[in-house]
């Protein structure tokens, strides 16, 4: 069974070079007798015109045996193999010069005889042999006169019965057997090189189904490996590439399986913590609601309030971000100063930043142009950023929002407090879900994080980009880009 595709270029190749050489032997055969009929017949073309006489055939369709006798004495000293023959006007045998018994036909076809007197050059012309009906060799004629008038024709075989005898033991021969095997040598040495191309072509091909069959965990692809080669090679790298994305998918889903395992573990935690809080306090004043004091009953009932406002925070960012994720989400991009937008939500965080003492200071570079953004959720950014600023800075602290335009279509907004900072550690990471800081270095941290994520979200989604950093004078600095209307 053929089951590679080496073996079946192989037995293709070994047919057609089988083909080959039998086509090839034939067509040598065939070129060869036709050769050889082609020259005896120019040899010999006016043989027939050199021997014949006036006179050999008398005006009542006698034979003057005298002159034929002579004219076959004379062919048999010449070529033995060359048979002669007597024809009248009609093509019918009078006489021949073949042994008695030998000669089976009666007459010969004239229009290969006329065809013959008729062409002075061109292939060989085959007439009837009165010996063998139905085969036809090469011959010479001449027309036999009298009077002026055409009285029959002197028709010789050229090719007679001992010629072909000859030719057919031409067959036999040293010369024919050494040519032979000279062909089938040469057509041996090619399919062996045939073989041994196959076997390159195919080695290209052997190594991507190996590749493919140890697909996946096949390692990197080969160096040295290009898609400027021929189809093979184009596949090999086609497929190379088609592995290194489909293992940066498994990658990214294992990646994306951690994430939910984390998220889960997370969500629980951050759920549990204030729905305890909450359950812990409310039962405390069911139990203990004769012994509370107004004043303890009203401050537990307050931290119940503050847990369930952190539940519904988280409730609500966890609903937030899986909005913002959906494919389904558009943007309501319109043209919008974005300082005024800054300004507005500075005056909605008011309290939160007298509560604190803070200052909160907007600079406005020159020429700042409109930007072509959704409002909702840009303010959504702003919100988040501010109160994050908010949250981490002390107490009489400044926080800095400035703008200034990028090299490129593009408004850059900084947001910057003067709090504890950010790590180095933590600034490649911290717009990631649910990650968490150190909580040595930010003691204050909690949540999972939803708020950074959410503003990275926001910003892709405008094709901007945000990052993370320390501040000139130390705190913290977050800054996005909008592009510009």
């Amino acid at each position: 069974m053929l089951r590679t595709l080496y073996a079946k270029l192989a037995a293709a190749l070994l047919l057609l070079f089988s083909l080959l050489g039998l086509l090839y032997v034939a067509i040598t055969l065939l070129s060869t007798r036709l050769y050889l009929q082609e020259a005896n017949q120019h040899l010999h073309r006016g043989l027939a015109r050199r021997l014949v006489s006036e006179g050999l055939i008398g005006a009542r369709g006698e034979v003057d045996e005298a002159a034929l006798g002579d004219i076959f004495h004379t062919l048999m000293v010449i070529n033995p193999s060359i048979e002669c023959y007597l024809l009248d006007r009609e093509g019918r045998l009078l006489a021949f010069s073949a042994p008695p018994g030998k000669v089976k036909a009666k007459r010969v076809a004239l229009a290969p005889i006329e065809r013959f007197l008729r062409a002075s050059r061109g292939g060989p012309v085959l007439g009837d042999d009165p010996r063998h009906p139905g085969v036809r060799r090469v011959f010479s004629v001449a027309p036999v006169e009298r009077d002026g008038a055409r009285r029959g024709y002197l028709y010789v075989i050229l090719a007679g019965e001992r010629y072909q005898s000859a030719f057919q033991a031409l067959r036999q021969s040293y010369i024919t057997r050494m040519s032979v095997g000279l062909v089938c040598a040469g057509l041996l040495f090619v399919f062996t090189a045939g073989l041994l191309f196959f076997h390159l072509l195919t080695r290209p091909l052997r190594r991507l189904t190996a590749a493919v069959e140890s697909f996946p965990g096949q390692g990197p692809a080969p160096h040295g490996r290009s898609a400027a080669g021929d189809e093979i090679d184009r596949l090999e790298a086609s497929f190379h590439d088609m592995a290194a994305r489909i293992e940066a998918q498994m990658q990214r889903l294992q990646a994306a399986d951690h994430e939910r395992r984390q998220l889960v573990s997370n969500i629980s935690h951050d759920l549990r913590t204030p729905l305890a809080s909450i359950q812990g306090h409310l039962e405390t004043v069911t139990l203990k609601s004769e012994s509370l004091s107004p004043e303890e009953r009203r401050r537990y009932l307050e931290v119940a309030m503050a847990s369930c406002r952190r539940l519904s925070r988280l409730i609500a960012e966890l609903f937030e971000l899986a909005r913002l994720d959906s494919p389904e989400t558009r943007l309501q991009a319109e043209r919008f100063p974005l300082p005024e937008l800054v300004h507005d939500v500075v005056q909605k965080l008011e309290l939160a930043v007298e509560a604190k003492g803070l200052t909160v200071e907007v600079r406005r570079g020159e020429s700042i142009p409109f930007v072509h953004a959704d409002i909702g959720l840009v303010e959504r950014i702003l919100e988040n950023l501010l109160k994050n600023a908010i949250e981490h800075s002390p107490e009489g602290g400044v926080i800095r929002v400035d703008f200034c335009r990028t090299a490129g279509e593009a408004v850059e907004v900084r947001v910057t407090d003067r709090g504890p900072g950010i790590d180095p550690e933590d600034t490649t990471r911290i717009f990631e879900r649910f990650y968490r800081v150190r909580q040595e270095s930010h003691p204050r941290a909690a949540g999972c994080g939803l708020g950074l994520a959410i503003v990275k979200r926001i910003v892709d989604l405008h094709g901007g980009v945000v990052h993370a950093g320390r501040g000139p004078e130390g705190g913290a600095t977050f800054a996005f880009t909008l592009p510009v209307a």
